[in-house]
């Protein structure tokens, strides 16, 4: 699945980061080393410098496999008393989140634009439609903040 949930490598990095200062298992030295090691990762992601290999099944694996590779064998204590189905939900979700966030703001712009439109067009009229029918003149903005209102409904 590495093709299709490789758009998790951020999150799973965050994720796992906070796992790893949390985790009661790890000693303080080997927090700090997987630390620095996931941090090393990103930063090879970040940079479009991280090399997939075809062993890694999926992200959570290539990740792993990578921060084994430099820190050495404290790298597969990350995961310790962290089941594989509990680190799919986090990144599922941290990434919906931002991908929501992400997806607000762009429709928070377009409800701007139409407000911006609606009121350099006050004075336009165009004809009103109701059950798919003509009906009387009805404001271009007035039509326009019609649609910005459901689309705001929708950003809440």
């Amino acid at each position: 699945s590495i093709g299709f949930d490789k758009v998790f490598w951020d999150v799973d990095l965050k994720g796992s980061i906070a796992y790893a200062k949390a985790s009661p298992t790890l000693t303080a030295d080997e927090k700090t080393q997987i630390v620095a090691g996931l941090e090393q990762v990103r930063a090879e992601w970040a940079a479009g410098t991280f090399e997939l290999k075809p062993g890694d099944e999926d992200i959570h694996t290539a990740n792993e496999r990578r921060l084994t590779e430099l820190i050495g064998p404290n790298g597969g204590k990350l995961h310790t008393g962290r089941s594989r189905n509990d680190q799919v939900a986090t990144d599922v979700r941290m990434w919906m989140r931002l991908e929501v966030w992400k997806i607000t703001l762009d429709l928070l712009g377009l409800i701007e634009a139409m407000a911006d439109m609606g009121e350099k067009h006050v004075d336009l009229l165009t004809a009103g439609v109701t059950h798919l029918q003509p009906a009387q003149p009805v404001r271009f903005s007035h039509w326009l903040n019609s649609h910005a209102a459901a689309l705001m409904r929708d950003a809440q």
